[in-house]
């Protein structure tokens, strides 16, 4: 049952009426009315039977209200509606009117926040996966071509003075091992560079390309690439380990912006979008529900409920893994989303570390203390006896 505000629309049912019989028949007597007739249609549509006092009573309230309003109308109209609330619980008249008027503001708000949080989660994740596979990629194309500039700069040794013949390859080293392996580090530079392009254009502010990609192809062509047949390995050595140190460069400073730009993001900004779209996952499905048996109602806690998620998503960005057993293991993305669709779990898992805190603080408290050792008196000899001046004279 509903208790409307008196200076609500019953108020405006009413202005019409003149002071006795405004005195007569309370406002918001007319909003009970209504409640009552939606219970009755209610009961009707699912077949529950209503006792003939209770619908001839609130009938009776419909016909003589407001101008012929009386104590005893009022009383057996409260006690209609009071026995069909019973009679019909979980439903009641304000589930019954939410039902009727608030269906669809309810699922546009949920659809429109849902729709706000994916356009902004689903740009960020794919950006937050890209960035960290490439970046993983990188990584590892940077070891390979350290490891070839050291290998190749041990086996060919520094650049002989100029004008100085060609040297031949150093025994013991096998030519098609040693092209093999000049091929494997200009194809690294170049894997490096591309990749370090890529990941510039997913940071703000973007960085200025090395000088080597200002170049024209031609001249791109001579620095990125070995010459044909090799002719002079040590040059062609030197040749592509100078354009990796600036490529190098320029890929471990867009790596560094990455991680920090990126690794803010992952930690501290989706963890609370995940929660908030968990809980209008949860809304939406407890809306639905609600719908099916018709006891929706609104309520200002479903706001609650948000903040609730958006300080739950925050604080689980501190955390790394969260365990549930030995071989399975949630990210914080995954628990964000799953906080915001129960919050309990949270809430479950925070009561379960204050336990665990508290548990080794009372074990701690609970050892004995050691009683102090007790320290044997150090024992001095005794002091000679004098020998008497009558004792020496008569030896």
């Amino acid at each position: 049952m509903t208790q409307p505000d008196p200076t609500g629309p019953c108020k405006i049912e009413t202005q019409h009426l003149t002071e006795p019989e405004h005195a007569k028949a309370p406002p918001y007597f007319t909003c009970l009315i209504e409640d009552a007739e939606r219970l009755m249609h209610y009961a009707a549509e699912i077949g529950v039977e209503v006792s003939d006092d209770t619908r001839r009573a609130i009938l009776h309230a419909r016909a003589i209200y407001p101008a012929h309003w009386d104590e005893d109308s009022a009383a057996n109209l409260l006690a209609a509606v009071t026995t069909l609330s019973a009679r019909l619980r979980p439903v009641n008249a304000e589930s019954l009117k939410a039902y009727h008027d608030d269906t669809r503001p309810t699922v546009r708000t949920y659809l429109r926040i849902a729709l706000i949080l994916t356009a902004v989660i689903i740009p960020v994740s794919v950006a937050t996966f890209i960035t960290s596979a490439v970046s993983i990629a990188l990584n590892a194309d940077i070891t390979k071509a350290n490891a070839f500039a050291v290998k190749l700069q041990t086996e060919l040794g520094p650049k002989p003075p100029a004008g100085t013949p060609v040297a031949p390859v150093p025994k013991g080293i096998s030519e098609t091992d040693l092209v093999a392996d000049l091929q494997d580090y200009a194809s690294t530079v170049r894997v490096i560079n591309a990749r370090a392009r890529k990941l510039n254009h997913f940071i703000l502010p973007w960085h200025r390309l090395p000088q080597e990609d200002n170049l024209t192809p031609e001249q791109r062509k001579a620095l990125f690439e070995l010459p044909v047949g090799i002719p002079d390995p040590i040059v062609a050595r030197d040749t592509i380990t100078s354009t990796y140190q600036d490529v190098r460069y320029f890929a471990l400073t867009i790596l560094t912006d990455v991680s920090v730009f990126y690794g803010a993001i992952t930690t501290c900004i989706l963890p609370v979008l995940y929660a908030l779209l968990g809980t209008c996952a949860y809304l939406l499905r407890s809306f639905e529900d609600q719908m099916s048996s018709r006891t929706f109602i609104p309520s200002a806690a479903n706001s609650a409920r948000f903040l609730i998620a958006a300080i739950c998503g925050a604080v689980i960005g501190l955390f790394n893994n969260f365990s549930v057993n030995q071989e399975i293991s949630i990210p914080p993305l995954a628990l964000a989303f799953l906080v915001g669709y129960a919050v309990d779990v949270f809430f479950a898992f925070l009561e379960g570390l204050l336990k665990a805190f508290t548990k080794n603080t009372l074990t701690a408290a609970s050892l004995p203390i050691p009683s102090p050792i007790a320290i044997p008196p150090v024992m001095t000899p005794p002091k000679p006896r004098p020998i008497p001046v009558s004792q020496t004279e008569s030896a």
